[in-house]
């Protein structure tokens, strides 16, 4: 399976928090399964570190590089994907996840029930 994590079950994932349940912490280990890291969860978690508003890993690269996480850029058809969906969540890192979810086949491991709206497959955490 390929999976995108949401930012929120991102940081869980490295914090080793327990509010991430032990079956989505199996399916996001398990090595059969494609783990990715959205560049718009890097740059949410940039700007809201910089402001204050959460605490994340000094060096997210190496944090998401060492637990065997895939890096996904944002291309220019994920952007346009994401300008053209139904206004049902109009948070932009959040729609960038959604665009790259239908356009690269992931499945979305999220605690956002307004994703649900968009018709795409999630992996409910």
């Amino acid at each position: 399976m390929r999976l995108l994590l949401d930012t929120h079950i991102l940081l869980w994932c490295l914090a080793d928090d327990p509010t991430l349940s032990k079956d989505i912490r199996a399916q996001v280990v398990d090595s059969k399964n494609s783990v990715f890291v959205s560049a718009a969860s890097g740059w949410e978690i940039a700007i809201k570190t910089a402001i204050g508003k959460l605490e994340a890993p000094d060096d997210l690269p190496k944090a998401i590089s060492i637990c065997r996480f895939e890096p996904l850029s944002i291309t220019l058809a994920h952007a346009m994907k994401a300008s053209s969906l139904p206004r049902h969540h109009d948070d932009p890192f959040d729609r960038m996840l959604i665009a790259q979810s239908i356009l690269e086949g992931c499945t979305l491991v999220t605690r956002d029930h307004r994703m649900n709206a968009y018709g795409i497959s999630i992996l409910p955490a």
